[in-house]
């Protein structure tokens, strides 16, 4: 059916020819092939903006996992099993392709750091994602209850309860965050805790 229909449109367009008049599409074939390609942009374009999204996403949950692997293993050299010594400098000689900051996170990439000042029994990692207009992703890991007194997870904190006990936990904070709010030196408010990264 296919082909007799290619022969006929073939035929005038060789008549057409023959007359002298100009071969061409017309306009309505015109606007039937570009509401076509409207159709497959409306679908492919947030399609392409999710796939997008949730890779960024995962690279910054990547980051956190490489730079808690990075901390943790930092925390078994030392004899007396805490945090002593971690530092943002530290973690970067260990990991030269993570770009670790000790304030807010300035660029995609960069791993915020907070050790516990006083009994060096925490750490909490911080990486933003610009998906869904940014979204601050956060891990904490504990080897006792933390002993901080002057930093942001104060002993008897309401704001941070994950970072005072002892384990490893994953937190994602609020969508809509800019980056200069991605830290992990300031109190955590907002944040969904939970044994892997929240969906």
């Amino acid at each position: 059916m296919l082909s007799s229909v290619m022969q006929r449109l073939n035929d005038r367009r060789d008549g057409a020819a023959d007359l002298g008049e100009d071969a061409g599409f017309t306009l309505i074939e015109l606007m039937v092939v570009l509401l076509i390609l409207a159709i497959l942009l409306a679908i492919a374009i947030p399609t392409f903006l999710g796939v997008t999204g949730g890779a960024n996403d995962r690279a910054a949950q990547s980051n956190l996992n490489t730079a808690l692997t990075t901390a943790k293993a930092a925390e078994s050299q030392n004899a007396n099993q805490t945090y002593t010594g971690v530092t943002a400098g530290t973690l970067h000689l260990a990991e030269p392709s993570i770009d670790f900051v000790t304030g807010a996170v300035t660029a995609t990439g960069q791993v915020s750091v907070y050790v516990d000042a006083t009994s060096q029994n925490g750490v909490v990692l911080a990486s933003w994602s610009p998906a869904n207009s940014g979204t601050c992703w956060y891990a904490s890991d504990n080897v006792g209850n933390v002993g901080d007194t002057g930093g942001p997870y104060t002993v008897g904190s309401t704001n941070t309860p994950p970072a005072l006990t002892p384990g490893t936990q994953y937190g994602k904070g609020a969508t809509g965050v800019a980056k200069t709010a991605c830290t992990a030196n300031a109190p955590l408010t907002g944040v969904t805790w939970a044994n892997g990264f929240p969906s």
